[in-house]
Formats: C-alpha cells, sequence, structure tokens
C-alpha cells in the first residue's frame, strides 16, 4: 500500500480498486512490493500478480500483469499481462476472474 500512496491520484485510484479486486477475488494473497510496484504474492511470499503504474516508466498505459507461479496455463499459449487504460465493470470482471484463476481457485 506504500507504492500505491506515491502514485498520481488516477493511477493510485486504479491501484487501490486493483487491490480490492485481487483481495476479493484471491484472500490468501498478500500485498507486497515488488521492484518498486504494488504486488500480490502467493503463501511462498512470491508476487503472483503486479500493477506497473504508467508513471513509473513514462508509458502511455499501465499494467497488470501475471508472474509464472500463477495458475493461468491454457494450452501452449495464454495471456500473461494486460494493458490497463482504465477501469470499468468488464475490466474488473475480467480480472477478478483471473485473479481467482491464478491463485488457484
Amino acid at each position: 500500500r506504500a507504492a500505491l500512496a506515491k502514485l498520481p491520484p488516477a493511477e493510485k485510484a486504479m491501484g487501490e480498486r486493483l487491490h480490492e479486486i485481487v483481495m476479493a477475488s484471491a484472500p490468501g494473497l498478500s500485498p507486497k512490493t515488488w521492484y518498486g510496484m504494488p504486488a500480490w504474492a502467493d503463501a511462498a511470499g512470491k508476487a503472483l500478480c503486479f500493477f506497473k503504474p504508467a508513471g513509473k516508466f513514462k508509458e502511455r498505459y499501465s499494467t497488470f500483469g501475471f508472474n509464472t507461479n500463477a495458475a493461468l496455463d491454457d494450452g501452449n499459449m495464454w495471456v500473461t499481462s494486460f494493458a490497463l487504460v482504465k477501469l470499468a465493470a468488464a475490466e474488473e470482471k475480467t480480472l477478478a476472474a483471473l485473479v481467482g484463476k491464478a491463485a488457484g481457485g
């Protein structure tokens, strides 16, 4: 949460909403800072998913991503990150489902 506090208002709001989504979808995850970015870790302490704010790297969009410990495998190819410009109901629903699946739910 300390990493979120340092963000510009729009990115902070997005990060806080992502935190709510992650914690509701996978309450067993723990918030942490990972390479200076907000992230959520599994029981082993490994970052399962993360939020890369656009401003941190002067990008045009933020990113919500999953690391290799996420249980998202789907055949020979699957998505590991998403570009985020804003969060609306559809994006929230998609991310909630993916976080739940990634955490083994």
